[in-house]
């Protein structure tokens, strides 16, 4: 049978050959899923091919429905990458290189593949500690009320109802009196949606870029904060709101009153004058087609100095740890860049996260953003666990895609979120059934990339869709789940406790069509973790092949296992409906 040659894939760059560090090239190609056995990289210097070519067998990264993806790890001898591939199937074997696909091996290196040159300024250079790290998100408003003397008016009382404009006083001193919480729970860093003055409880609609809300505090509360969190060893993320201001920012004021004669005409994407909204539309670009949330040209010299300038501030003067960018697809390129360039000077280690939803390799190349939130993990653990719209195979292939899809420095810093404040929370998500719930968690946790804890999943809060889900905090210690706040802070402990789980290789063991059942292996040079999962509504039994016999220790939050060792390298375990285990090599 031959390999399948319309399956193939590879192209320069991108996710396809990129630089994982200053001495290292991964080169990755794509064949039709179980269509070729090996693959191997014939690589050398175009400048003396002759004596440093070689081949180096490719392994198996990952695979989805359609395709195998494969990688090798190679390091240039001069940081210049010239090569091909060859690939095996049977007795067959085809070489391709940027010339096309021949069936013999090409004489030397010309018409191959080129890495032209491994600069270290091309690189995506991640900060470290994001891998390590985990954050806890939390919505301002609704986290704890510290200061009643700064409520704002008409403030309700604690714990009522949400809706769109209703406010509770939550502010920087209640985050900084409730911070021994998030200490027990492990959290390491903190992202707080916007904290800028605006007009709305969710503060999406910025007045003044450098001014805390008054509602929460002042710029030196939130200095006060940050310097509380580092001395806890917590880092702090803000929410940038660059792609849009608010209806009250001055330059757009200006704007409304004078028309095209205002200086700021240009600071905005206007279609039409007078400003206005014009059968349900804005005649200017805003977010969606919100009135009160006018686009920003970021290509105006003095939009971009003035929100650079912003970048900058807050990092200088209150020591923040980096920025996540809101709706930032729909900002251009080029402003990103200059973002990159400013922040990076001020804080070589400030993480840069982008809110996209969708493919986002165009922003992952090392000149814009360090991670973006990783909302198709997101769709793929609740399909599995809360939906059942995916099987094991469906949440393995889907998985697979998307670990394909990025350079590995990208999948190890990815937003892993389950939940926020933009959707419904995962216990509501969950029909209320924290076995689900655990589950989910115990997936974001033990995958590669940063999890996020949303405000109060820890402690068991609920919540529908906007408005719903911005209920405020729970602190009334009864009104707590104290077991799912155990829970997490045990999970919180495995991660930190396990490189494997942070930086480790990904591979399933057990993923099957029909198949509600999972398990996975993380594994590096010094740890190896099994993780067994059970997504269905009976009790299930399995079965996996462990490798070499040796002996097996339950790591908390799973099931409790006694240590084992696998009869002729097969592991069984059974589990409870929707439960899970985590094991560990001893």
């Amino acid at each position: 049978m031959s390999i399948v040659i319309e399956a193939v894939y590879h192209r320069p760059k991108l996710n396809w050959s990129y630089a994982y560090d200053e001495k290292t090239v991964h080169v990755r190609i794509r064949t039709k899923r179980n269509d070729v056995n090996q693959v191997f990289v014939h690589a050398g210097d175009k400048y003396a091919w002759e004596r440093t070519a070689s081949y180096v067998k490719m392994r198996l990264l990952t695979n989805d429905a359609s395709f195998d993806y494969w990688e090798a790890a190679i390091q240039p001898p001069y940081r210049r990458l010239r090569y091909g591939f060859r690939l095996e199937s049977g007795k067959e074997r085809l070489w391709l290189t940027e010339q096309g696909f021949q069936r013999k091996e090409p004489i030397d290196s010309a018409g191959m593949f080129e890495y032209p040159f491994l600069n270290p300024a091309d690189i995506l250079k991640p900060p470290s500690w994001v891998k390590d790290a985990v954050f806890y998100q939390i919505f301002p408003e609704r986290f704890a009320n510290g200061d009643s003397a700064i409520n704002p008016p008409q403030v309700e009382s604690w714990g009522a109802q949400p809706t769109a404009t209703n406010f509770f006083g939550g502010d920087l001193l209640g985050v900084m009196q409730h911070l021994n919480h998030l200490v027990e729970l492990g959290v390491t860093a903190i992202y707080f949606t916007p904290l800028f003055e605006a007009t709305t409880n969710h503060k999406y609609d910025t007045r003044d870029y450098l001014k805390v809300d008054p509602q929460f505090g002042t710029n030196e509360t939130l200095k006060q904060l940050v310097e509380a969190c580092h001395q806890r060893g917590i880092r702090v993320l803000l929410d940038a709101v660059f792609n849009h201001c608010g209806k009250t920012f001055l330059p757009f004021i200006d704007v409304m009153e004078k028309g095209a004669d205002s200086p700021y005409a240009d600071w905005f994407h206007i279609k039409e004058w007078p400003l206005r909204v014009k059968d349900g539309i804005p005649t200017y670009e805003t977010f969606a087609f919100e009135p009160i949330m006018p686009k920003l040209n970021t290509e105006n010299e003095e939009v971009k100095a003035y929100l650079l300038e912003v970048a900058e501030f807050w990092i200088r003067e209150i020591g923040i740890d980096g920025w996540r960018l809101d709706v930032a697809n729909e900002v251009d390129h080029r402003f990103w860049r200059s973002f990159r360039d400013k922040v990076k000077r001020m804080n070589p280690d400030a993480y840069i996260l982008g809110e996209i939803w969708h493919d986002a390799m165009m922003w992952l190349q090392g000149d814009q953003f360090d991670a973006v939130m990783n909302y198709p993990f997101t769709t793929a653990v609740l399909d599995f666990v809360t939906t059942g719209k995916l099987d094991g195979a469906g949440f393995a292939d889907a998985v697979g895609a998307q670990l394909a899809s990025y350079p590995q420095q990208a999948n190890e810093a990815a937003f892993n979120l389950l939940d926020s404040h933009d959707t419904p929370r995962l216990l509501t998500q969950c029909d209320g059934d924290k076995r689900r719930m655990k589950l989910a968690a115990l997936l974001q946790f033990t995958f590669p990339g940063t999890p996020c804890i949303y405000y109060g999943d820890e402690v068991g809060m609920s919540g529908g869709g906007d408005p719903d889900c911005r209920r405020c905090m729970v602190w009334d210690a009864s009104l707590q789940d104290r077991d799912l706040f155990e829970f997490y802070r045990r999970l919180i402990a495995l991660r930190k406790s396990s490189e494997a789980l942070r930086t480790g290789a990904l591979r399933f063991l057990h993923a099957k069509p029909g198949d509600a059942r999972l398990v996975f292996e993380r594994v590096n040079e010094n740890e190896q973790l099994l993780i067994f999962v059970n997504a269905s509504r009976r009790s299930a039994q399995l079965s996996v092949n462990a490798g070499a016999a040796r002996s097996w220790q339950s790591a908390p939050p799973g099931a409790a296992v006694p240590a084992m060792a696998p009869a002729g390298g097969k592991l069984q375990l059974k589990l409870p409906p929707f439960g899970y285990a985590v094991l560990r090599a001893e």
